[in-house]
């Protein structure tokens, strides 16, 4: 897309670092964080105000300890201190805090890119990702990444940098590249640096494929998925020219032994096709029917000499990416979070969805309710506060919890038996 590029004026509830429930940032916490955002309420409470500050003081104190030890002379407390910020990013909202120490914290990770080694450059593309969903789509990410981004290239195309290191500054560049990015012809420029890689791993013109380790799979893997997130925001013209160019061979990566490129294919092949239609819809790509065939022959894959786990993770994705190919189809996903739901009915969301995850982990659903940025991709509004009494009336005791849960439990078993009864004429069904 990219987003136009503004200077922010939030404020409010980012103003303060509020803990992360461990039951997926629960309404509980997301009125916790409402009431300590607001000034007014705070004064009214009296004793509660003076804890709440105080223990906000302390973490905020300990935040900056760890700032400053991302430059110690020691390794091992350079990379303890990155591991402890991408927590805190990751599991709260620290605009105001992070807005005023941007610089330092960015120059922070490009001293670790440059001068650190594997795990401690892992951390630190990781924080500068979690940097860049925490500030959002505007001119203090966009300056941030001019800064890093010639250190993830570089990385990235260095034969000789750890793969670890290099895994990351491919998820990272993509995701900090859809956030930050104010040129589209630079997201084009950095999708040419990912097909510089991923597209080793296709099949050669002779039909051989290339020597490739499993660690060298891994790392196309997580740049074919970083590609296909940029894809989600390429103009129509860019889409059609990718699909021609990439169609004929994406397939052949359907064959390769590790699971999860072949998932990383088949959900790219679903992505283009979801794309392409969206331009065209009576687009028809020449070689469907045996592309079909692999697919099929993937979401039905009973072959002994992959792991089970891996054969039942692999038939779950590719029955979707199966009718998504032959029908344009999408199963839809809820996800719930508080009060709210969001839809994943499309390739293109269920792509953005899973990059932010991966980063944000188990604060992903706080980060739904909280973070303006976040709701603005997934067009879900500002947040949504909710006080106390709603939240009382809305909540319901374990015990009817549990005769919901097992009256759904009951009907689901009469329907699946009814359907397994081999005695009932198909034709009902």
């Amino acid at each position: 897309m990219p987003r136009s590029k503004k200077r922010s004026s939030r404020g409010g509830a980012h103003g303060a670092a509020q803990p992360f429930s461990d039951e997926d940032a629960s309404i509980e916490t997301l009125s916790h964080c409402s009431s300590l955002s607001d000034s007014t309420s705070l004064a009214d409470e009296g004793g509660e105000t003076t804890e709440d500050r105080a223990a906000q003081e302390d973490f905020q104190y300990k935040l900056k300890g760890y700032i400053d030890s991302t430059v110690d002379k020691s390794a091992k407390t350079r990379q303890a201190a990155l591991g402890a910020l991408r927590t805190a990013l990751a599991t709260k909202i620290l605009y105001e805090f992070i807005l005023e120490r941007r610089m330092t914290i960015t120059d922070s990770i490009e001293r670790c890119l440059k001068k650190g080694k594997g795990e401690e450059q892992k951390a630190a593309a990781s924080l500068a990702c979690l940097l860049c969903i925490q500030l959002g789509s505007g001119l203090e990410s966009e300056e941030m990444f001019k800064t890093l981004k010639p250190v993830f290239k570089s990385i990235l195309s260095d034969g000789t940098a750890s793969l670890q290191a290099r895994q990351a500054c491919a998820t990272s560049l993509g995701i900090c590249s859809l956030i930050a990015e104010n040129d589209i012809l630079d997201v084009y420029a950095t999708m040419g640096c990912f097909e510089n890689l991923f597209t080793k791993s296709y099949t050669r013109q002779d039909g051989s494929r290339a020597a490739v380790s499993p660690q060298t799979s891994v790392l196309h893997t997580h740049v074919l998925l970083a590609w296909a997130l940029l894809l989600t925001i390429c103009y129509g013209t860019e889409v059609k020219r990718l699909f021609n160019k990439h169609m004929p061979e994406l397939p052949g990566l359907l064959e390769c032994e590790d699971v999860n490129m072949r998932i990383a294919a088949g959900e790219t092949i679903a992505l283009l096709f979801e794309l392409a239609r969206g331009q065209d819809a009576e687009s028809e790509h020449e070689g469907l029917d045996p592309l079909c065939a692999k697919l099929n022959a993937l979401a039905t894959d009973c072959s002994k000499h992959h792991a089970k786990t891996d054969r039942r993770k692999q038939r779950s994705v590719f029955r979707d990416v199966l009718k998504a190919v032959e029908e344009g189809d999408f199963p839809t996903e809820t996800i719930r979070f508080g009060t709210e739901c969001m839809y994943i009915d499309s390739w293109v969301r269920k792509r953005m969805y899973d990059a932010f995850r991966e980063f944000v982990g188990s604060g992903m659903n706080y980060h739904l309710q909280a973070n303006e940025f976040i709701r603005d991709v997934f067009e879900l509004g500002p947040p949504v506060m909710v006080d106390s009494a709603t939240l009382k009336a809305m909540k319901i005791s374990r015990f009817e919890r549990h005769l919901y849960n097992a009256a759904v439990f009951k009907a689901r078993t009469k329907a699946r038996n009814k359907f397994r009864d081999k005695r009932v004429d198909v034709g009902e069904f």
